[in-house]
Parts: C-alpha cells; structure tokens; sequence
C-alpha cells in the first residue's frame, strides 16, 4: 500500500505520541509498503525545538525507511491553552502548501491521521473525499474531551463547536482507532458507529524493553546506592498527570533516608514542581532529563516501584503510555484510576499493579507504604507477562496491519459493486 501519515508528533520524539507514530511508520515501511509522514519539527516533551531541526522551514528527511516532510510551527516556551491553540493552528497553515502538492502526486491508498490535535484530521478527510482514497483517524486523546473535563475551555459554545467538529470527522473516517477499550466507548458514545472503531493499542518492544538486575541499571551512574528504594515518575510533566502530589508525599517520606523520588522528564509542568520541591527544601526528591531510548530498560530497572498518575477528571479521556514500557520491564507500578473505567479494571482483574485513588495523597502514601514491606516480585512477573501476552509490538502491529488490508479490500468490493450496478 502506498500510505500517508499525517501528525503534529514523530520521532526522534522520545515520549508519546510521536514515538508511537514513528514505531507504526517504520512498522510499515519494513513490511515494504510505501509511507510517508507530514509532521512538525521534534519539539516534544522538552517544548523547545530539537538540535539539528531549528532554523530550517519545510525540510525532508529520510528515517528509517520513512520518508518524513517536516513543516515550521509555532513552540510556546511557555504553554498556556491560548498557546497551545495558537500553536496546532501554526502547523495546520504550515501543512497546507503540502498538503496542496500532495493532490499532483500518484494517490495514497490510504491517510492516517494521528489525533490530537482533532482538527487535523480535516485536510486528510477532504483529500480522500476527492481522491477516492480511504480515511483512518487514529485517537491516542480525547482532546476536546480533555479540555473540557481539566477546565482548559470554559466556553460552552466554543466546546459544543470543537465537539461538533469532532464528530464530523469521526463520521466521516472510514474507520477510526483508538489505544484502549475505556476511550473505544468514549468514541462510540459520540454516535460513531461501533463497527467502525477498533483497537490500535501502543506497543512496546519486548525483546528490548525487558527486565534488568540492579546492577544493569543507571544506579551507578546516576550516584544511587543499591540500598536506596527507589520511586519513579518518568515521561511527560504535563498538567493532566496531577504530579504536584508526589512532591507532597516526598515531603511525607522526607524523615526516611532510604528513600528517594526520581522525577524524569520535560514538560510544561516541570519547573513548577521544581519550584514547590525547592520551596520544601526536599532532599529526597530529584529531578532529571530523559534518557536516551537506548537506556530506557537500565532507567526503568532503576526503580523498585513506578508511579502511573492521572487525575480524576482524565479518568478513560487518556491513556498512560507509559505503562506499558513498565509492565514490558516487568516493573511494579503504582496507578491511580478511577473504579470503572478500562485502566482500573485491568489492573485489578489481571493483578499486574497497585491501585490507588487519584488525587488522594492518603491512599497513595498508604499504597506506598506496604508497596516497600512487601515481596513485589508477583506484580513483576504478572506485568511481563501481561505485556508479552499482549503488547508485543510484532503482535500488535501485524493486527494493526490486517485492519488496514480490510479496509483496502472493502474499497476494492465497493468498486466492483458500482460497476456492476452501472
């Protein structure tokens, strides 16, 4: 198939979702089809643009087997949710010239459009409209959903347009994807079709995201004792996460010289954290920047136990990441969700986690607590096991591809049915 791949994130992003785009894209490319992406320069978690990609406009690079045009954006050093508007608009202006030439060129069977941000599907869906071609958009977050449960948006009617728009869209994808069954119900409800909608959970590599001894992880060079237990937050510092909580139970844990909590990541929200923890005068909690792709399994066996958070008001609007890294490491994680939602029952029912309530530092330190009196081994080998199981990238990804050959020969029988009619 000849594909195009549109997405404001893609690697070398390290975190989210254009990691995930940038493992499809070459996914894809490896099984010899054709794949091209229209994307933003690297700017993300850090919100700065990555060396090597600055000072240029429209560039193009090959990656991996993955031809991948990149487009000028706006990256606010601050983020705001004015900011962030601002910013997704400047790539859709910037994609536009591109997305013009890309009507002179042999068609695409099919467009990809990685979602948020939701309205960039709308250049994908009238390029398809006219070529013929077909429409796959691909959920990783709820964004207007998300803005209106965190109160980014406070205008109802600007709301009720994003989600009307939304909508259109959604409608008119030939299929729509998504990576967890709580946001597969949270589309369907949207009068999506539920024959329409299937799962396209993120994959990890499990042949390299394993687990590690201690002395294969970043202890030594990071200055960590062997002794010392370990509690890591890793990935994004964003807002929805809630993480000004685990500042405050360092400060609970302060009196425990055994104990220390590692932040790692970029992200809107990081120098405010570094600010409260400054304010405490904690010594027990550190921060740090990502680490190279390559030393995520020593970074992850640096942990004894990994915290999963989110607030309550994104409950089933986002799905971790992250986790799944951490059950490939066959790490124990501590997770907050909500009773209900697709998060808290698959931990609960397969046994590879702890949960704890979100937003509530009583239930977190209490989970904490008998977390490092107790033998963490069984979560270990349940969560490596969950995550070869069912997470293994050649397993999702040749599921993943059988969808995408489905709606090609669904095309092809549509076509035959016309003729025949005529």
């Amino acid at each position: 198939m000849k594909i195009i791949i549109y997405g404001i994130n893609y690697s070398p992003e390290l975190t989210g979702i254009g990691k995930y785009t940038g493992e499809m894209a070459e996914w894809l490319s490896g099984r010899g089809h054709t794949v091209h992406v229209i994307t933003g320069k690297p700017y993300y978690p850090e919100w700065k643009i990555h060396e090597g990609y600055s000072g240029k406009f429209w560039s193009v690079e090959m990656l991996n087997g993955v031809k991948v045009i990149r487009c000028p954006l706006y990256v606010p050093k601050k983020v705001t949710p004015l900011k962030r508007i601002i910013h997704e608009f400047s790539f859709l202006a910037s994609i536009f010239p591109i997305w013009f030439k890309t009507f002179f060129h042999k068609k695409y069977d099919l467009v990809i459009s990685i979602s948020p941000p939701f309205h960039l599907s709308f250049m994908p869906l009238l390029y398809t409209k006219l070529k013929g071609s077909k429409l796959l958009t691909h959920v990783q977050d709820l964004q207007v959903d998300a803005a209106k449960s965190l109160i980014l948006i406070k205008n109802k009617t600007i709301l009720n347009l994003m989600f009307d728009f939304e909508r259109f869209i959604l409608l008119n994808s030939h299929n729509v994807s998504t990576i967890s069954p709580g946001m597969k119900d949270r589309i369907r409800i949207k009068n999506i079709p539920e024959e329409r909608i299937f799962l396209f959970p993120n994959s990890v590599d499990t042949a390299f995201i394993r687990p590690l001894t201690i002395e294969q992880s970043l202890r030594s060079e990071l200055g960590i004792d062997n002794h010392v237990r370990v509690i890591l937050y890793s990935g994004n510092l964003g807002e929805k996460q809630g993480l000004e909580i685990i500042v405050e139970i360092a400060d609970h844990f302060k009196a425990k010289k055994d104990i220390l909590f590692m932040i790692v990541g970029e992200g809107a929200f990081k120098s405010s954290l570094e600010d409260i923890a400054r304010k405490k005068h904690l010594q027990n909690i550190k921060f740090f920047p990502l680490a190279p792709y390559l030393k995520l399994p020593a970074l992850l066996a640096t942990a004894d136990i990994h915290l999963v958070l989110q607030k309550k008001s994104a409950a089933d609007l986002v799905m971790p990441s992250k986790l799944s890294s951490i059950l490939a490491a066959g790490g124990c994680a501590i997770v907050s969700a909500v009773q209900g939602t697709y998060l808290h029952d698959l931990l609960e029912k397969n046994k590879i986690g702890i949960l704890v309530e979100p937003e509530c530092p009583g239930s977190l330190i209490e989970s904490l607590n008998k977390a490092l009196e107790n033998d963490l081994n069984p979560y270990r080998q349940k969560a490596r096991e969950y995550a070869l199981n069912n997470l293994s990238h050649n397993s999702v990804m040749a599921e993943f591809e059988n969808r995408l050959f489905n709606m090609q020969t669904i095309n092809k029988m549509q076509k035959i049915i016309f003729k025949q009619q005529a």
